[in-house]
């Protein structure tokens, strides 16, 4: 065996290790070893004889760890890398150094385009608006370049600048803009005063920075004089337990938000203290794609009856992963409990059943932008939380 095959031997030999004790077997049970380190040591050989190419050390290594957490069969249950770790953390957070802007590939063109440009941001404070494409990245042309790849050329050290060019579509032109990195806060609440009084809050996931936007979002249209609030978490794929938890917090009666059970029965309880209880009509819009920490603040505002929820079932992810980082830098996401709402229902797999049931008429909306007033399911909410004021 080459020397080569012997370090990556030995990768699958702490693997074997690792699975010996997953499997509850005891380093005495040899047999499991063995056969587990006899078939790597085989599979090796192969390989050291007759694999074409040269062989990326760090990228098996890293292949393994992720083979190891892949056969849990738990699709929540995940190896990230250092670098993937640290983009976790950025997403999670709600806040990355960059330009300021939310941005998709477009595969019609090839190129990225800008859905939004955060107010405040330096992009926006530079003049970029959405829909501009981004064509070039520091004179480079990234057209059919992914969109991590491009992703990763804009972002860079706090203080630095990038040289990006958008064409604009709305005229034709073609615009080159120098730009700061900064720190961003990435937007996870949009909000409004609709007709009536009536508050509207979209939250998008629940990340740490997204308490603080909705405190500052619910503390402004009181300010406006709110009379009735519909929260939007609609296509909300869920996010931190802690944030939602202290969201609710500020609007639930005493009492529990939730529980969790690990597999010993064991878990944490979150409560309110019923000191900040929000007592206006109250709608929640949901729909299939609302999941985890968005079901945890649906479900607790329907067990207490503070609120109706509107729309269709939720998609039912009812268990809480915790992330364990490694010394490396690298970490491991891994299923450890499964929550409950304040009545005691584990809604896995099943999902919150709303008070009001609507299909969303998505060829209601005749125009390529949305609009708020073709949309059947917030005018169902507008009219239940009408009917709750009167």
């Amino acid at each position: 065996m080459t020397k080569n095959g012997k370090k990556l031997l030995g990768l699958f030999c702490v693997l074997a290790v690792v699975l010996s004790f997953s499997a509850g077997c005891s380093l005495g049970k040899k047999s499991q070893w063995e056969k587990i380190q006899n078939k790597a040591e085989k599979i090796q050989d192969i390989i050291d004889v007759y694999f074409l190419n040269d062989v990326d050390e760090g990228n098996i290594e890293e292949n393994v760890y992720k083979g190891l957490l892949n056969g849990l069969d738990d699709p929540y249950s995940v190896y990230y890398t250092e670098e993937e770790y640290t983009k976790l953390q950025e997403e999670t957070a709600g806040t990355y150094v960059g330009i300021g802007v939310s941005v998709r590939l477009d595969p019609d063109t090839g190129y990225v385009k800008v859905v939004k440009s955060f107010e405040g941001g330096p992009a926006a404070d530079a003049g970029v608006k959405p829909n501009d494409y981004i064509t070039k990245v520091n004179g480079e042309d990234i057209k059919d370049q992914d969109l991590d790849t491009v992703v990763s050329k804009i972002r860079g050290k706090e203080g630095t600048t990038v040289d990006v060019t958008f064409l604009r579509p709305s005229d034709g032109k073609n615009y080159t803009y120098t730009v700061e990195r900064r720190s961003v806060d990435v937007p996870t609440i949009n909000y409004e005063m609709l007709k009536d009084d009536i508050g509207y809050i979209q939250i998008t996931e629940f990340d740490v920075i997204t308490v603080e936007q909705y405190q500052k979002a619910l503390a402004d249209l009181e300010g406006q004089g709110m009379k009735g609030l519909i929260v939007d978490v609609r296509d909300n794929p869920g996010g931190v337990l802690g944030s939602v938890v202290e969201m609710l917090q500020n609007m639930l009666p005493k009492g529990t938000i939730c529980y969790t059970e690990d597999k010993n029965g064991k878990g944490d309880t979150f409560t309110s203290d019923g000191t900040k209880e929000f007592k206006k009509p109250l709608v929640v819009l949901v729909n299939g794609n609302s999941a985890s920490a968005a079901e945890i603040f649906t479900g607790a505002i329907k067990d207490y009856g503070i609120g109706t929820v509107v729309g269709t079932t939720t998609f039912g992810k009812g268990i809480v992963q915790k992330v364990f980082s490694l010394n490396d830098g690298s970490a491991v996401k891994l299923t450890i409990s499964r929550y409950f709402t304040p009545n005691g229902t584990c809604i896995h797999k099943t999902g919150i059943k709303p008070d009001v049931e609507l299909e969303y008429d998505a060829e209601a909306q005749t125009g390529e932008e949305y609009n708020k007033e073709q949309d059947n399911q917030l005018n169902k909410a507008i009219e239940v939380i009408k009917e709750k004021m009167e």
